[in-house]
């Protein structure tokens, strides 16, 4: 089976900056695939070259087995696309937003009627078909906005930032409709976040930082990769307190933003040790399981949301 997505050596640039550094990434038929990263980190221009958008600077990509530069209407017609953008004419219905998109892709009469219903009926707003979009809520908007992305049967749906500005309960049906769409329908979503809690629902993720691939997996492998807890030490000091750790436990803890990281299995254990030895120079102590912020932060050396220097 072909690949929904693949990406090979991409780099782009803008100017002098280099926002994607040689990307390599394959995305299989059917899997709902995160690409995480902070913003600024290459996430929407890879979502831009994909949906043809944009023209790479080098290095190849195919999509549902087309070139997006020289084949650009056969992946527009392989392709939905949900930008992070709201892209309603909010003076139109619901009904009638669907009705032009279809127009767009070479849809009347019959056809597009029944596709506008079941697309409607979908993401349950048959009721509210023929209310101004101008009136709906965010959440609602944002149903809207999917119904039109997979009007025409897409194999692959794109969605930047697909989340944005829902709130919990509409971010639910959101991803319960993705999770249909993948079991019954086959169909690969393709998203890119800077929510955690969203990406640990994907089912394999990519973590981009500054433009470079720095891991790809599933949320479990990815957090499998940290030694053990996460201890996580407020100091007077924290590099002195790193030396001292290393030369007391023989541990390699990592400095992050004036706070010393410690990986190391079974931490509740250890804390008690670490806090009887260096009392004085310890202000606080917590102890956690790994989340996807800490690979990130172990594979990058710094936090997700600091900005890069």
């Amino acid at each position: 089976m072909v690949n929904a997505v693949e990406v090979s050596a991409l780099t782009h640039r803008y100017g002098e900056r280099t926002a994607l550094d040689g990307v390599d990434l394959q995305v299989g038929a059917g899997e709902i695939f995160g690409l995480l990263g902070p913003n600024g980190g290459g996430k929407t221009t890879l979502f831009r070259i994909l949906s043809t958008l944009l023209k790479p600077t080098e290095g190849s990509t195919r999509v549902c087995g087309h070139d997006p530069v020289s084949e650009a209407q056969l992946v527009r017609r392989a392709i939905g696309v949900v930008f992070q953008s709201p892209s309603l004419d909010l003076k139109l219905t619901a009904r009638e937003n669907l009705k032009h998109h279809g127009h767009l892709y070479g849809l009347s009469g019959e056809e597009l009627r029944q596709r506008t219903d079941e697309m409607l009926g979908r993401v349950g707003l048959s009721e509210r078909a023929n209310e101004y979009t101008e009136d709906f809520s965010g959440g609602l908007r944002r149903r809207v906005e999917l119904a039109k992305g997979l009007l025409h049967q897409p194999r692959l749906l794109l969605l930047d930032e697909p989340s944005t500005g829902l709130d919990p309960g509409a971010r639910r049906d959101v991803w319960t409709y993705l999770e249909e769409l993948r079991d019954k329908e086959g169909v690969t979503s393709f998203l890119t976040t800077h929510l955690m809690e969203e990406a640990e629902k994907c089912d394999r993720l990519a973590l981009l930082d500054e433009g470079k691939l720095v891991a790809v997996g599933t949320p479990n492998e990815l957090k499998a990769r940290i030694g053990g807890d996460i201890i996580t030490v407020e100091a007077e000091d924290a590099t002195a307190l790193q030396g001292a750790v290393r030369e007391r436990f023989e541990l390699d803890g990592q400095v992050v933003d004036d706070t010393l990281r410690i990986e190391r299995a079974d931490g509740h254990r250890f804390v008690p040790q670490l806090v009887e030895a260096f009392a004085d120079g310890i202000e606080s102590v917590s102890l956690g399981k790994p989340t996807l912020e800490d690979v990130f932060v172990q594979l990058t050396g710094h936090r997700f949301w600091s900005e890069p220097e």
